[in-house]
């Protein structure tokens, strides 16, 4: 279980971590999270994403970089039922996701800017660990996010 809050890190280790800005919403039923980070990009396409979750995700929480569009959602419950499954720590999505009402009721805490009911295209596209620029933040591959009702935090180093 996760002992923090996003104040507490950010007042004890404020000069080397980035607080990305306001702008996530949770839509999962647990809102605190951390885990060391895997990226995606998914221009339109969430297949990379859906691929991902597949894998063993233990510690570990996926970013989607949706380029902040809200046309598409990057996650619906199949998707998420998948995270649980392979024990993703949590999803955070710069973009939107959807099923918003069956993601409540998820132990899978899950972010993202917003939801649509429209899902992605399945071209294929897309890229595994790439920096994501998001909310004022760059979140890179193997950076340590931590996360909570009041925000999200990123650390180049896991913090006690």
């Amino acid at each position: 279980m996760n002992k923090f809050t996003t104040p507490d890190l950010y007042d004890e280790h404020r000069d080397s971590v980035q607080v990305a800005d306001c702008g996530l919403q949770h839509f999962g039923n647990k809102t605190t999270f951390s885990g060391q980070v895997v990226t995606v990009t998914c221009p339109d396409d969430n297949s990379f994403a859906a691929e991902i979750l597949h894998q063993n995700g233990v510690g570990k929480v996926l970013v989607i970089n949706g380029f902040a569009s809200k046309r598409f959602a990057f996650i619906g419950d199949i998707m998420a039922e998948r995270a649980l499954k392979n024990g993703w720590e949590g999803i955070v999505i710069n973009g939107c996701c959807r099923d918003i009402e069956i993601l409540a009721t998820l132990n899978l805490p899950i972010m993202a800017l917003g939801s649509t009911p429209r899902c992605t295209l399945k071209r294929g596209c897309g890229e595994n660990n790439q920096a994501i620029a998001m909310l004022s933040v760059c979140i890179e591959p193997n950076d340590w996010l931590y996360a909570d009702v009041n925000g999200l935090i990123v650390s180049k180093y896991k913090l006690s």
